[in-house]
């Protein structure tokens, strides 16, 4: 019990040295680059005014880098995230106003609260409920929705909607305010960031610049497109023109403050910020897990949620909104070289610099560019492969991404990560509610017990042996008693019942229940029931319970001595 285990930056700022604050400086001005063209796009994402994006990223770096525990994660606004923020605040209140701005405050401090106790509950497990395929479709649907949320800035028309539908039907509606030379900066842009996406590497090593880093620099080429489309607007007058820009951007740090939000705004906005919390700790722990098995570093899970909860009130306080670890940004942070968080420090700085200096110099920049930006950014988490490889693998694992991806593009969001909840947990308990339970018999020459559907075995018409592959719990007891009884209905010589616990790990009450009854009526039947291989916590719980005193039959150390001695018995 130290304080590193609160704070995870102690530990490396004790060993830090020259060395690594030269990777690091790098790597924040990399991610910079990248993060200031990102920190606008997903603020009009959010439906916020451009200056809360940066102000979104500047605390929640500084807070993360101190409470989490990956050395590469990038925490700041993200795709996903965005929209839901989007999302939850337009059906309380409209964009462009200060109860609106107020909402998404409310949203980070509401969602980095609930991280945070969860963290201090130790509740890391819950991406555990989460299935990963479930998961993977409501991104993939999202993806599609933000896509097409932005298409409107490409079009220069006026739309809305939170789902599919409503967004074509809106834009179809609105048409005729199509602006030509909007689009034609959008296009532009979204096919200069996708021929950069492909060949800008290439292009940088024909330049002499070392792999490694070209790598990292062709995914700044954002900025590129920030700075070439403006330079456009402003020297032909492209306002003039109908393209739309994002106009003054206040210079300045954000002002810290907090105030307590109405009791009405917390109830309206707390499912929103729990699934908002829910679905950023699933991406961001996802991201942290795979950049740090690269290094051989243990992320905390725990940890991660009070390190993210850190951030999201860091990012409440300073006038911003939910926030989250993403993808592209820690993977470029982590191909330029960042060995600790000091990087996301630095990186915080340099986007306080852009804050003071840079804004003004933003006025001309065209809202089509940052659309074209989000749009080539989300097609990264669109994945349909998903689809294929479940429908191989698991139906009910497909099943269950088909389902949340057209409920997400139809109902929007809110309902769509709702129902990836639901799902998962109802998959889980699906499985576990029929669990495989396999009739064993011995294999000649051994003491091992296999499937008999699989394996050539020993058997006695006067002995079931059973193995049910799963935990005994409420969602399963029945099924297990109902195999059971209708197995010995079936076999009228049966007079021996033994259950292989060997994968039973845990045994709650009603399952408890379940066996005492079943004992009963197998008693009744003249039917012994035994059990073998329970595990050391199980039999403990069996013992405390009494059912051992009432149990017909015996408890035997191993399947082979059970099989054995029942045998041997009925032979004699």
């Amino acid at each position: 019990m130290t304080i590193e285990r609160f704070i995870p930056a102690l530990s490396w700022l004790k060993t830090y040295n020259r060395g690594q604050f030269s990777q690091d400086a790098t790597a924040a001005f990399i991610v910079t680059m990248l993060l200031i063209p990102q920190s606008l796009a997903y603020a009009m994402l959010a439906g916020v005014p451009p200056e809360v994006g940066l102000y979104s990223s500047i605390l929640p770096l500084v807070l993360y880098a101190f409470f989490g525990t990956s050395t590469s994660l990038s925490v700041g606004p993200v795709a996903v995230a965005s929209l839901m923020t989007a999302t939850s605040l337009a059906v309380i209140t409209e964009q462009g106003t200060a109860s609106y701005l107020t909402g998404a405050i409310t949203l980070a401090l509401l969602s980095g609260t609930m991280l945070v106790i969860m963290g201090v509950m130790k509740l890391g497990m819950v991406t555990n409920l989460l299935s990963h395929s479930v998961i993977s479709g409501f991104i993939s649907a999202s993806g599609i929705i933000i896509a097409l949320s932005q298409l409107k800035h490409i079009l220069g028309i006026q739309a809305h909607g939170d789902n599919v539908v409503t967004q074509l039907l809106s834009m179809l509606e609105n048409i005729g305010q199509f602006k030509p030379m909007t689009f034609v900066i959008g296009v532009s842009v979204i096919a200069f960031l996708l021929l950069a996406r492909r060949h800008a590497k290439r292009f940088l090593i024909i330049l002499k610049v070392p792999e490694a880093s070209a790598a990292s620099l062709a995914k700044t080429a954002p900025i590129l497109g920030v700075l070439s489309s403006l330079a456009v607007v402003y020297l032909y007058d492209l306002p003039s023109h109908g393209v739309a820009i994002t106009g003054h951007i206040p210079a300045g740090l954000p002002t810290l403050m907090f105030t307590l939000p109405s009791l009405d705004l917390i109830k309206e906005l707390a499912l929103p910020a729990l699934m908002i919390s829910i679905i950023g700790y699933v991406e961001s722990i996802s991201v942290g897990k795979t950049l740090g098995a690269k290094r051989r570093e243990k992320v905390k899970p725990n940890q991660e949620l009070i390190g993210l909860g850190a951030a999201n009130i860091a990012s409440g306080v300073s006038g911003g909104f939910p926030v989250t670890g993403g993808f592209s940004r820690s993977v470029v942070n982590f191909d330029a070289g960042a060995v600790t968080q000091l990087a996301s420090i630095m990186t915080a700085l340099g986007i306080m610099i852009a804050s003071l200096l840079l804004t003004p110099m933003l006025y001309f920049l065209p809202k089509a560019t940052l659309a074209a930006t989000i749009i080539v950014a989300v097609t990264t988490l669109i994945d349909f492969s998903i689809l294929k490889k479940t429908w191989l693998f698991s139906r009910s694992d497909f099943y269950a991404v088909l389902a949340t991806i057209v409920i997400t593009l139809l109902l929007g969001v809110e309902v769509g990560v709702a129902s990836g909840v639901v799902l998962s947990i109802a998959l889980h308990l699906y499985r576990t509610s029929k669990p495989h339970v396999a009739e064993v018999g011995l294999i000649k020459g051994s003491e091992h017990f296999r499937n008999v559907k699989r394996y050539e075995v020993e058997t006695s018409p006067q002995l079931l042996c059973l193995r049910p592959d799963e935990s005994l719990f409420f969602a399963n007891a029945t099924f297990l008693e109902d195999h059971i009884i209708d197995t010995i209905s079936q076999r009228k010589d049966i007079n021996h019942v033994v259950i292989q616990c060997s994968a039973v790990n845990e045994i709650d009450f009603s399952a408890l229940e379940m066996l005492e009854a079943l004992n009963l009526q197998l008693k009744s039947l003249n039917i012994k029931l035994s059990l073998s291989e329970v595990k050391g916590p199980v039999m403990d719980h069996l013992e405390c319970s009494g059912f051992l005193q009432h149990l017909n039959g015996k408890v035997y150390l191993s399947q082979f001595q059970a099989f054995k001695d029942i045998t041997q018995s009925s032979a004699s």
